[in-house]
């Protein structure tokens, strides 16, 4: 019951980024209860794999464990689509360098089956490959924030040999052309590395080489 206003006080305290010292008296007077609870409050969200916890002179160090975390993000996302946010995108600019991927994109982005959807839910065939862009450390986590808003999903598919798994993606111009990010639903690429489809060949249009530095704006509007 008290898991999710628990951890809500503990986030704006400063502890889902970083440690953060606490005693139980102070816990409890941000939960309007008796020190004892607050201390029983701490215990059983430790427990459960919400914080991590470590007992020092004067209280304890605290800090929002990545299921707790979870936990936050889809409160966020539940009242996000209560008050009718869902969605919807903020401008947001993306900033990186171009990268040599692993070769696969071409494979994969040039079945029919991803082809179909990506022209009925984006409105264009893309190229048959993907550009891969470095992110600034910057800009990974500010990819973090677009991808729990709205994404266009695709759906996997089974060409009658083989099965391909379903797809997320979203739209973004880079340096002002058309395209959109792809994110596999089941994928080994770093979250500091998008690929990005487009209409057209990126490398050739834009005369592109690994190192360039680029700018990919995310507009949901």
């Amino acid at each position: 019951m008290h898991t999710i206003s628990s951890l809500k006080i503990l986030g704006l305290l400063g502890a889902l980024d970083r440690p953060i010292k606490l005693s139980s008296t102070e816990f409890a007077e941000y939960l309007y209860t008796s020190s004892k609870t607050a201390a029983r409050i701490l215990k059983m969200l430790e427990e459960e794999g919400f914080v991590e916890r470590r007992i020092v002179a004067g209280g304890q160090i605290v800090q929002i464990s990545l299921s707790g975390k979870a936990i936050l993000e889809k409160e966020y996302a539940d009242y996000r689509h209560i008050f009718g946010d869902h969605g919807k995108l903020e401008r947001v600019e993306l900033h990186g360098h171009v990268v040599t991927g692993l070769g696969e994109g071409q494979y994969y982005i040039g079945q029919e089956g991803y082809q179909r959807q990506f022209h009925e839910k984006l409105g264009f065939f893309p190229y048959p490959g993907t550009l891969n862009i470095h992110l600034t450390d910057f800009s990974m986590k500010l990819r973090e924030e677009v991808e729990k808003g709205a994404v266009i999903p695709l759906a996997g598919f089974t060409d009658g040999k083989r099965t391909f798994g379903g797809v997320s993606c979203y739209r973004v111009y880079i340096n002002g052309i058309e395209a959109a990010v792809v994110v596999p639903d089941r994928t080994h690429y770093p979250k500091d590395l998008l690929e990005i489809v487009s209409p057209v060949e990126l490398r050739k249009e834009l005369k592109l080489k690994d190192g360039d530095e680029v700018r990919i704006v995310v507009d949901g509007n």
